[in-house]
């Protein structure tokens, strides 16, 4: 196959997400984080205490995200951040702190409609789990989706309930085929996450879910090596088991995602390849601290030296 035949229409190996807001939009888009105040049922005790065993939101959350703000203040100052580097712009208000689905419909419409209410706002992306997604919950954003972007990300994580009880997650992966079959047919644009290196997920495993998950209607598929971060459960049981782990190293990650590229639906839209943790918050993998633009290039260039691209072995 030659750069000019692949189906998305650009030159790049693989179907990316940014090509797509490119087009689907005529001016530079943003997303501006926002933590809500929600919540998740593994940490309430509706499901559980303490969360999943990796997470740590302070080590993803722009220091302007504070539940202690209001959502205006929060796009504000988001805006603030970001628009030295670029003039003109409008903004995806990304409610990303926790699970911004799990509460009240009257307390999620409200929350969402402040939001929408700014005026260089134009949709919202939705950070949620697929077991706190209420039929209320997709109807109202079916609605909100005819005038506005609106994009809903699962965190699935895996497709192995072994991997994902080890976690502390609180939900099965069948429960998250569900809700994103319930989700499809909406005009609700649909991502999913997983995390790769998980306690029970073999690098064979990892490969046949995300290629399952390719296959149901998402749109988006988000990737990221797991990471060990100060403060959280996972790093007392990686101190106290490391070989339970399985920890990438770069190289080996690289070739990792070059064979789920050419595995996977290529209808489906690449979003993310790595984490990046701040400094200080990184236990293991160190990966020398590369950007994601890095990986990307390194990525390129190994789809490039492999001569293959996303989809080439993709079996429906």
């Amino acid at each position: 196959m030659t750069d000019t035949t692949y189906p998305w229409g650009h030159e790049r190996r693989y179907n990316d997400f940014p090509s797509y807001f490119k087009s689907r939009f005529s001016e530079r888009i943003q997303k501006v984080s926002i933590d809500a105040g929600f919540t998740c049922p593994n940490r309430d005790g509706n499901k559980g205490i303490g969360g999943c065993t990796y997470c740590n939101n302070n080590s993803f959350n722009p220091d302007y995200c504070s539940p202690r703000k209001t959502i205006t203040v929060q796009i504000e100052e988001g805006i603030d951040f970001f628009k030295a580097k670029y003039k003109s712009q409008k903004y995806l208000a990304y409610f990303q702190a926790y699970s911004n689905t799990y509460g009240h419909i009257e307390q999620i419409k409200s929350l969402y409609e402040e939001a929408l209410s700014h005026e260089k706002v134009v949709g919202l992306v939705i950070g949620t789990r697929p077991d706190c997604v209420s039929d209320d919950v997709l109807d109202y954003l079916e609605e909100l989706a005819r005038n506005y972007y609106i994009g809903i990300e699962y965190g699935v994580e895996s497709a192995n309930d072994d991997a994902l009880l080890a976690i502390n997650r609180g939900h099965t992966y069948i429960e998250a085929e569900r809700t994103i079959i319930r989700t499809a047919n909406r005009g609700i644009h649909i991502g999913a996450h997983l995390v790769n290196g998980l306690p029970y997920d073999s690098k064979e495993e990892m490969l046949n879910h995300a290629v399952r998950l390719s296959k149901l209607p998402i749109e988006t598929l988000k990737l990221h090596q797991l990471q060990i971060l100060n403060n959280t459960q996972m790093a007392k049981e990686y101190l106290e088991n490391p070989e339970r782990f399985y920890l990438f190293e770069l190289e080996e990650y690289l070739d990792f995602i070059v064979d789920v590229i050419e595995r996977i639906n290529p209808g489906v839209m690449l979003d993310r390849f790595i984490n990046q943790a701040p400094p200080g918050w990184l236990i293991a993998p160190k990966w020398g601290g590369i950007k994601n633009y890095q990986f990307v290039n390194k990525l390129d260039n190994l789809l490039k030296k492999r001569n293959t691209w996303q989809g080439r072995l993709f079996e429906k």
